[in-house]
């Protein structure tokens, strides 16, 4: 069992499939800048480092000349419309936030999601009573990969850092562990991403967030 006080999540691709809602709010961009609809298979691919980044990789795309500044209003909008459309927890992530509740490990959310987004979105899926703090786009002038955030959550927690796990799926949040020295687990689901799980460093790589337990909680006593 590792010796962990506290669980620090990233929130798209590793709790919450927001994909196909992020996917229409690209679309609505789309259809404003009067661009072609794409596969949500492909902007699944753009998500992870932060809405500039995935709307610079969208416009770059479809090879639009479209500021940036003037293209990132049209998308907040769509995104904000979206938001709540058709999220959905990842299977086992509900009975793994109840366990780890339960035995007492303070929890916190680090993302590169805007920060004003998530609340709302924990609340309507119904975890944000399992969260403790929450540090997103926006919250700091760093995002992952920079340690910044991931040092921010772990103090909010009031956790040494060395005693936290940054649970994640990507290489954003791969990167930003290892800068912040900072144990970390990948998920094997999520999004698409450049990263080998295999051949990084890391405590373990699960298929469910449940299979983390046994190797934060105690076993439960025999007899």
């Amino acid at each position: 069992m590792m010796a962990i006080d506290a669980v620090i999540f990233d929130l798209d691709g590793t709790l919450v499939d927001s994909a196909a809602d992020i996917a229409e709010a690209v679309n609505r961009l789309f259809d404003a800048l009067q661009l072609p609809r794409v596969s949500e298979a492909l902007v699944r691919g753009w998500i992870g480092d932060g809405v500039g980044a995935l709307v610079t990789t969208a416009l770059a795309h479809h090879g639009s000349a479209e500021p940036l500044q003037r293209a990132m209003p049209l998308f907040m909008a769509g995104y904000h419309a979206c938001l709540l459309r058709s999220p959905r927890l990842y299977p086992g992530v509900l009975e793994t936030l109840q366990a780890l509740q339960q035995a007492g490990l303070p929890m916190a959310i680090c993302t590169n999601k805007p920060a004003d987004l998530v609340p709302p979105l924990l609340q309507h899926l119904g975890i944000a009573g399992f969260i403790a703090g929450i540090i997103g786009g926006g919250s700091l002038p760093q995002r992952k990969p920079h340690p910044a955030p991931l040092l921010a959550s772990a103090a909010g927690l009031g956790v040494p850092v060395a005693q936290c796990l940054m649970v994640g799926d990507s290489a954003t949040d791969h990167a930003a562990a290892m800068a912040a020295q900072m144990p970390v687990a990948l998920v094997s689901y999520g999004y698409p991403r450049q990263l080998d799980l295999q051949a990084v460093p890391s405590l373990a790589v699960v298929d469910d967030l449940r299979q983390l337990l046994p190797l934060l909680l105690p076993a439960p006593a025999v007899g």
